[in-house]
């Protein structure tokens, strides 16, 4: 199965100015390239099979004639190759000449799209010699052929009905000139847009930023192919700056003045789901298209784009620390409005020496410090117990001190044991009520502490304890402000550290690194010579692995099957395939049962794309089954035949 996704290519060939025979060698050199790449779709740039700077030699019949025939032959060396190539010719029709993208495919040209915006400005002068394309579609002979000619086709996979994509040519998705209908409301998925944009000074982030707005704009995959090398140099110079983007992430791209070949996969079960998530996208409308069908092999073998272990965590160190910034923003923000709505004098918060209530207590900090009120103002509460180590008791109560903040010690193991002879449980039996009697004394305390001193408590749980149901419920389940509520554990991780090294003193950032250290351990099973012996992720598995199945399922709402076989690659040397499905199984029987959690969950800011507040993002009953999830989990990929399928272009409707 290939899970949604295509390989499409942006490719740039080294032309000779007016010399369409030697272009159209080297572009079909690229088509080979890109077949033994496995691409599905190969976008070249704006008049590759002449070069774009041919000047007053648009005028001339022999240059027409022979780029004509060179497509010709570009088209019939198509039959042989399971790809689809997009490559940029002039093409006479009706007494005019336009600037075109051919789309070729086994042996045919399916359609002609001439290209609609025509500039003329200090570095061209396109109306000397094209035509703006005609408002209707029609048309037109081209290579012996007649064939599909209009700016308003549309190109569909038979086998995958969200493979649709659309052509389009130099600067005109991006005119301030609006062109509807626009390609994307009829439904196309994937724009490929051919371009010959000369390279000045920073020109190369002005197109980053254009092509990675346009995907983001339309919820599409962008193609962008550039003229580069051999394009006449007599004024301008081009660099052959390639770029393929998806929804606003730029996948793959060939710098400037380098290869002039990116290769990236398109996930276009993602950009589907993406349009459906938004009520402002259109429904789709091809009143005004025509539609061009034809028959594909989409199926790719591995997926060359980044695919990273920790998707809510950014690959880059700065972007990182700048989301690191932001979101302790949005906790001391929205934290701040609260504390001053209720008109509290404090805010009460249990410190276990844990990441959790580490990074609400920092939270809570810098919520003062804006606020202009002392530390003190915080009532930092620990409340040791049976499995309590002297590591995170030590680690809570230090880190306290350092902030100056009123700290408080109840021992909570005597109220316990007293409620355990009130219920007649027997101490040695350390099952379920054992450990969360533990967790909703913790949480009594707090809320009567609150009534001592008129503050309100701050909730520490994060979101991939409240995916999984990793809480007492009415326990630490529940407080008044859940300032971590939407913080996956493995960004919990990079906060702490971004706050050690960059806004702590010294003395604090060693205790943090030490926290850091410390192995996710709820601690209520009976430490052993003061050591934890109740280690979280040797119970429900890593949390790098569920948060990439809470990103994957929720955020993308990809199917177990496809998330898994996400994770298996991004994984791949560090767990087998079979652990990673039982983690699996295990996030979604865990996800399911305990919706009751999170339907009454306390408020708490949202920081990222993902949230599982249910007075907005994440509305679930609390009793819907898991059935049908664990099933697909389970479906079996039939054996396909070794015998190679004849593809055939299907008429266009």
């Amino acid at each position: 199965m290939n899970y949604g996704f295509i390989r499409a290519a942006a490719c740039t060939p080294e032309i000779i100015v007016a010399d369409c025979d030697h272009n159209a060698r080297q572009i079909l050199e690229l088509m080979k390239h890109c077949v033994d790449q496995e691409v599905n779709l190969a976008v070249f740039p704006e008049l590759c099979l002449t070069g774009a700077t041919c000047g007053d030699l648009f005028t001339q019949q022999v240059l027409l004639e022979t780029a004509e025939k060179a497509l010709a032959q570009l088209a019939a060396a198509s039959a042989a190759l399971d790809l689809i190539s997009v490559v940029g010719t002039p093409l006479r029709h009706n007494g005019k000449l336009y600037n075109c993208a051919a789309v070729l495919y086994h042996g045919q040209v399916l359609g002609i799209v001439p290209k609609r915006l025509i500039q003329i400005d200090s570095a061209s002068d396109e109306g000397r010699y094209f035509s703006a394309a005609p408002e209707k579609n029609d048309s037109a002979v081209c290579c012996g052929e007649t064939v599909p000619f209009g700016s308003r086709l549309l190109f569909a996979c038979e086998e995958m009905p969200a493979f649709i994509f659309s052509t389009e040519i130099g600067e005109e998705s991006w005119t301030p000139v609006s062109h509807l209908p626009h390609p994307v409301t009829a439904g196309a998925a994937v724009i490929a847009n051919l371009s010959a944009g000369a390279e000045i000074v920073g020109k190369s982030a002005f197109r980053r930023q254009l092509v990675q707005s346009q995907s983001a704009r339309f919820s599409c995959g962008y193609i962008y192919a550039d003229a580069g090398y051999g394009e006449s140099t007599t004024d301008l110079v081009f660099s052959g700056h390639n770029l393929i983007a998806e929804n606003g992430v730029l996948i793959s791209e060939a710098e400037p003045f380098g290869s002039g070949v990116c290769i990236a996969e398109l996930d276009l079960e993602h950009l589907t789901n993406e349009r459906q998530k938004k009520s402002s996208f259109p429904a789709q409308d091809r009143t005004d298209f025509q539609l061009i069908r034809f028959s594909m092999n989409v199926e790719i073998s591995k997926l060359t784009r980044p695919l990273r272990k920790n998707p809510f965590i950014p690959a880059d160190e700065q972007a990182l620390q700048d989301r690191c910034r932001d979101i302790l923003a949005i906790q001391i923000a929205g934290l701040r409005k609260r504390l001053a709505h209720v008109h509290a004098d404090s805010l009460v918060i249990g410190v276990s020496g844990g990441l959790d209530s580490t990074l609400a207590l920092l939270v809570c900090v810098k919520t003062m410090q804006d606020a202009g009120r002392p530390n003190t103002d915080i009532i930092a509460v620990t409340m040791p117990s049976f499995g309590t180590s002297r590591r995170t008791k030590r680690n809570a109560v230090t880190l306290c001190r350092a902030f100056g903040v009123t700290l408080r010690e109840i021992d909570i193991t005597r109220s316990v044991r007293s409620h355990f002879r009130d219920l007649g449980h027997d101490e040695m039996n350390h099952d379920v009520l054992f450990e969360n009697a533990q967790a909703r004394e913790r949480t009594q305390v707090l809320m009567d502490i609150c009534h001592q001193h008129n503050g309100f408590v701050v909730g520490t749980g994060d979101l991939s304890e409240l995916a999984l149901g990793w809480a007492t419920y009415n326990g630490d389940h529940m407080s008044m402000y859940g300032v971590n509520a939407s913080v996956p554990k493995t960004l919990v991780r990079d906060l702490v550290r971004y706050y050690a090294a960059h806004l702590a003193e010294p003395r604090t950032a060693k205790v943090l690194l030490d926290i850091l250290a410390t192995p996710v351990s709820p601690e209520l099973l009976p430490a052993q010579a003061g050591k934890m012996t109740q280690l979280t992720e040797s119970i429900i598995g890593p949390y790098e692995l569920h948060d990439f199945f809470l990103y994957y399922l929720i955020r993308r709402s990809f199917t177990p099957q496809k998330t898994l076989w996400l994770a298996e690659q991004a994984f791949a040397g560090s767990y087998i395939s079979e652990e990673i499905q039982r983690l699996l199984k295990l996030f979604l029987k865990r996800f399911f049962a305990n919706q009751f959690k999170r339907s009454c969950l306390p408020d708490g800011p949202k920081v990222g794309s993902v949230s599982l507040s249910p007075r907005g993002d994440w509305r679930m009953p609390s009793d819907a089954a898991a059935a049908a999830w664990l099933a697909d989990l389970e479906k079996k990929e039939e054996p396909k035949p070794n015998e190679k399928k004849k593809y055939r272009r299907i008429a266009a409707s």
